[in-house]
């Protein structure tokens, strides 16, 4: 947990610092406007709720769809093949760099889970895969397209299952 927290702290760049920096700001502000119209209490909690749902929501919110925006990319699944000597999933799939931004490194991973027939489970799975590859990709240039391939394993998987692709690009 403490080399996720570090590894996050040090993926910020300077506008998730303003991000944070002003919805902490607005928290100090709605709790300063709590105060001041304390003898109005129910405009005093409405407030005091927008304080804490500005802390708590304004910045997970904005730091992701502030990501979203700046590091703009889409991955296509080209293929999937499943080897049959050795216990490996091969994945073939192209990256596409759409935002404005070059790219120093992209981590993209591929995630197997299962398949049911019951589309409720299926959700459920798809947040809990039971393989993960991942691998980095370094250098795109803004509108270049690079092809990759990721070879998951070992892969002990004998049932019907899907991969999925994400990519975290900074």
């Amino acid at each position: 947990m403490k080399g996720k927290i570090t590894a996050f702290i040090e993926g910020l760049i300077p506008y998730d610092y303003a991000l944070f920096g002003g919805a902490f700001l607005l928290f100090i502000i709605f709790i300063i406007l709590g105060l001041l119209f304390r003898r109005k209490m129910i405009l005093s909690l409405l407030f005091i709720l927008l304080a804490f749902t500005t802390l708590l929501v304004g910045p997970t919110f904005g730091y992701v769809k502030m990501h979203e925006y700046l590091f703009k990319n889409s991955l296509t699944l080209t293929s999937q093949k499943r080897l049959q000597f050795s216990k490996a999933v091969v994945v073939y799939g192209t990256l596409t760099n759409e935002s404005q931004k070059y790219f120093k490194e992209c981590k993209i991973t591929a995630s197997a889970y299962a398949v049911t027939s019951n589309k409720y489970k299926n959700y459920l799975k798809k947040l809990k895969p039971f393989q993960k590859m991942s691998i980095l990709e370094q250098d795109i240039a803004v509108g270049q397209t690079r092809e990759f391939k990721i070879i998951v394993e070992p892969f002990r998987y004998s049932r019907d299952y899907n991969i999925s692709l994400g990519a975290d690009c900074r």
